[in-house]
C-alpha cells in the first residue's frame, strides 16, 4: 500500500510542474477511486481507496482545486456512505451519482450547472472508454485509468489539460 503522505508530496510536485491547472477535477468512483462496484457491497462493508487516490485528492485540495464525482452507479446510498466512511465526501463540490445511459454527459451537465465551471476547465478520470469518449466531446480533458487513479494518470491528465489549454489560448489570440 502506498504511503498517503509520500503520494501527496509527489502529487504536489506534479501539480507544480504545470502553469495551466484545471479548476475542477472530476472522478468516477467504481474502479477509479476504489477497486470494486459499490452496488456489490453493503453499506456496512469497509470501503478502501486505490493506493494513490487519497494522496492525489489531498494534493488537489491543498492546491485549491475543486473536485466532483460523476458516477453511473445505481447504488447512490452505498456510494455516499462509503465516501463518508472514507472521510472524503465533504471535499467534493458536486456529487452526481445516478444510473444513466448517457455515458456521463448528463452528469457533467449537472456538475457544470452547479459549479459554473466550463467544461474546458475540467479534468476527468474514469475507467470506461465510452465515458471518456463521450465526455471528451463536451470539451472536458479526460483520462482513461486502468488500475484506478495513479500519479502517472495525474501527470498524463495535467499534461493533456495543459496542452489543450495552451492551444485554446493560442486560438483566442489569432
Amino acid at each position: 500500500m502506498a504511503d498517503d503522505k509520500k503520494v501527496n508530496e509527489e502529487a504536489a510536485q506534479i501539480l507544480g510542474l504545470f502553469q495551466n491547472l484545471p479548476r475542477l477535477v472530476v472522478f468516477d468512483l467504481d474502479y477509479t477511486l476504489w477497486p470494486f462496484y459499490c452496488e456489490c457491497y453493503y453499506e456496512s462493508d469497509t470501503p478502501y481507496l486505490y493506493p494513490h487516490a487519497r494522496g492525489i485528492i489531498d494534493a488537489l485540495k491543498d492546491r485549491g482545486i475543486e473536485m466532483a464525482i460523476a458516477s453511473r452507479s445505481p447504488a447512490r446510498e452505498i456510494a455516499t456512505t462509503f465516501l463518508e466512511k472514507l472521510g472524503i465526501r465533504s471535499i467534493f463540490v458536486a456529487e452526481e451519482i445516478f444510473s444513466s445511459w448517457t455515458h456521463k454527459t448528463q452528469h457533467f451537465q449537472k456538475i457544470h450547472k452547479k459549479t459554473g465551471i466550463p467544461f474546458e476547465s475540467m479534468l476527468f478520470f474514469d475507467d470506461e472508454d465510452r465515458n471518456i469518449e463521450a465526455v471528451s466531446k463536451m470539451g472536458v480533458t479526460s483520462v482513461l485509468v486502468y488500475d484506478g487513479v495513479t500519479l502517472e494518470a495525474l501527470r498524463q491528465g495535467l499534461s493533456d489539460f495543459s496542452q489543450v489549454s495552451s492551444s485554446n489560448g493560442r486560438k483566442k489570440t489569432k
